[in-house]
């Protein structure tokens, strides 16, 4: 965990940015837009003599693509001298990484994230991630607007993404507008924040609307759970006692502001009876309430993200402020102690998935809060490095199997989005977004390549992106452009059964109770 903790840091300085060298060959959007002569391409694939696994199952088998999809999964597949073969022999064959929580090319406390849709897919591939869903903000509250603006943003992708869509105002409009973007615009999820008191934040009333009008279009309701009136007061606090360096963002927002936020969440979700998406659970009190909830039969999922995992708030409190403040984040990364817990949690299945919330931003950016740490762009990386992090934070040491590695970092995101089996599964029929992790290659993080290569094994070697091969002998080949936008149709499975427990409700109630009224 140390080394892993050490290697985090090391990346930080760089987030996602890639020189253009020989071991990676983007197409540079301004010049090449459009243009797929520098991608590797086939229109058909056979990976030879691996282990595939899916969430539920793992067999040695061969894996057939054609034209994008995977065609079969089966032991000795036959093809002709036109086909592509990869083998595979002692390597995992796996559907890739879906990241559920990033923030690509989006405009925050005065600045705009250094990764594009471009450099940050690109660095996703380079790890073994083949899907993300990023937040859409809205521009003056329209959701369309926002939408539009993300559109425009998203047409240098090079993979596929989704949307989920903030609400940061509430009125008819807004209602009408969520309407809009579930039934014709494939976005299925809706993310409220209950922090950043003055810009995103909603209170409990416009929580409830949100709900309800969420719960009636089958649509996801998330949360950022933190106690944006008492995260105010503890800034304003901090500035009275002297504390303005990066320490005062963690010792403004302590963890139990994240456990209350996130009680009072689930408490009115359980009041709507609507499923709910607790976002980066960053400490044992936001997951000890996501646990309490699922065990008493409430429908609630909590997404850790790996700076949590693997990371304590020591780093806060780095002499230098250039080091300090690249672990800004919000909820901040927790004292010593609560990843250690996060992780038992999501071995344990009380977490079901991770992101990222990756959000970065340059030194000079976090420079904006030197004298304030209130301006701090608050955000950290993680597109590239989560699934070899949780490969060995969580496989390596033995918490969990390589199946539920697999359901972690890309199934239960598919299933939750309502996209599985397209995405998050090698079956026939399956999108041929793959990889191949060679559990015996080692690798490392380092600030001058940004890919992975050392003492610590577990390494992604190949990634297939709608069966075009991105990634492949320490090189990434891609071209802006190539990526698709995934519509993410309502009412996934974490709605079945809402309609009855409606009923059974209502039939519980006894009431109104009918009274005779007194002739006198």
């Amino acid at each position: 965990m140390i080394t892993q903790l050490l290697t985090l840091v090391a990346l930080l300085p760089l987030f996602s940015l890639y020189p253009v060298t020989a071991t990676n060959l983007f197409c540079e959007a301004e010049n090449r837009y459009g243009e797929t002569g520098c991608q590797i391409s086939s229109t058909k694939i056979l990976i030879k003599g691996g282990t595939v696994v899916n969430a539920h199952h793992q067999q040695l088998s061969d894996v057939y693509v054609e034209d994008g999809i995977i065609v079969a999964v089966q032991p000795n597949i036959k093809v002709g001298d036109d086909v592509v073969v990869l083998d595979a022999t002692g390597k995992y064959v796996m559907p890739g990484g879906i990241d559920p929580h990033t923030h690509l090319d989006m405009e925050f406390m005065g600045t705009e994230t250094i990764d594009d849709f471009f450099s940050g897919q690109g660095a996703a591939l380079a790890g073994g991630t083949t899907m993300h869903i990023d937040f859409v903000i809205p521009v003056d509250g329209s959701l369309s607007a926002g939408l539009k603006s993300y559109r425009k943003k998203a047409g240098k992708s090079c993979m596929d993404y989704g949307f989920h869509m903030a609400i940061t105002k509430w009125d008819e409009g807004v209602s009408k507008e969520m309407e809009t973007m579930v039934k014709e615009e494939g976005i299925n999820s809706f993310k409220f924040f209950m922090a950043y008191k003055g810009s995103f934040m909603v209170n409990d009333e416009l929580l409830i609307e949100g709900f309800k009008k969420c719960k009636s279009l089958g649509a996801l309701p998330m949360v950022h759970a933190e106690n944006g009136d008492a995260v105010f007061e503890g800034q304003k606090k901090m500035i009275e006692l002297g504390i303005t360096g990066p320490e005062g963002h963690a010792l403004s927002r302590p963890a139990l502001l994240e456990g209350e936020a996130t009680a009072r969440a689930i408490r009115l979700a359980s009041f709507v009876n609507t499923p709910l998406y607790v976002v980066h659970v960053m400490s044992s009190d936001a997951m000890e309430e996501v646990a309490k909830a699922r065990k008493s039969g409430q429908r609630v999922i909590g997404e850790p993200v790996v700076s949590g995992l693997v990371l304590n708030d020591s780093v806060l409190w780095d002499p230098d402020y250039t080091i300090a403040s690249k672990y800004v984040m919000s909820p901040p990364i927790r004292p010593a102690g609560h990843d250690k817990a996060l992780q038992g949690a999501l071995s344990a299945g009380i977490l079901q998935l991770v992101g990222t919330d990756h959000c970065t931003f340059s030194s000079a950016q976090k420079a904006l809060g030197i004298d304030d740490f209130r301006k701090i762009p608050n955000g950290v990386n993680g597109l590239e490095e989560r699934m070899h992090i949780v490969w060995s934070t969580m496989v390596e040491s033995g918490k969990i199997s390589v199946p539920d590695y697999v359901r972690i970092t890309s199934t239960e995101c598919a299933k939750i989005f309502n996209i599985y089996p397209r995405k998050g599964a090698l079956l026939p029929g399956s999108d041929a977004d793959i990889i191949i992790l060679n559990p015996n290659a080692s690798f490392s993080i380092s600030a001058q390549s940004h890919h992975y290569r050392t003492d610590t094994n577990g390494k992604v070697e190949v990634t297939i992106a709608g069966g075009r091969i991105v990634w492949q002998n320490e090189e990434l080949t891609v071209s802006p452009g190539s990526g698709k936008y995934v519509q993410m149709p309502p009412f996934s499975y974490l709605f079945d059964g809402i309609d009855k427990a409606d009923s059974d409700y209502l039939s519980s109630l006894h009431a109104p109770v009918k009274r005779f009224k007194s002739s006198s």
